[in-house]
């Protein structure tokens, strides 16, 4: 395995081209996390439990993702600035597959 590149779009506006490793079963939530881009203790507040929609980012890339689970259906209904492409960044698990993803980071709710 290897790493895969990702763009994405912080709250600011900003454009981050990142490597993510492919082989440490991160997501994309602790991936942000990790390089920091949205300030701490605004992001991923439940621990990547699909449970508080802190992670909710807007897919921009046509990339093939693993459809949502009930829990992930649930908590993007109940969240604010929600759009048709948006997914919870703890549900979308780094795979080779996912290179080239693009994403931005739903505001602050």
């Amino acid at each position: 395995m290897s790493d895969i590149k990702l763009k994405i779009t912080d709250r600011e506006g900003f454009i981050h081209e990142i490597d993510a490793p492919t082989d440490m079963n991160m997501n994309l939530m602790e991936v942000v996390r990790s390089y920091e881009l949205a300030p701490e203790g605004t992001i991923g507040i439940c621990g990547g439990m699909a449970m508080c929609a802190s992670c909710q980012c807007y897919v921009r890339s046509n990339h093939q993702l693993p459809e949502k689970s009930d829990d992930e259906e649930a908590m993007l209904a109940e969240a604010f600035h929600v759009e048709s492409n948006s997914r919870l960044g703890c549900q979308i698990h780094m795979t080779e597959d996912l290179d080239g993803l693009e994403v931005e980071l739903a505001p602050e709710s």
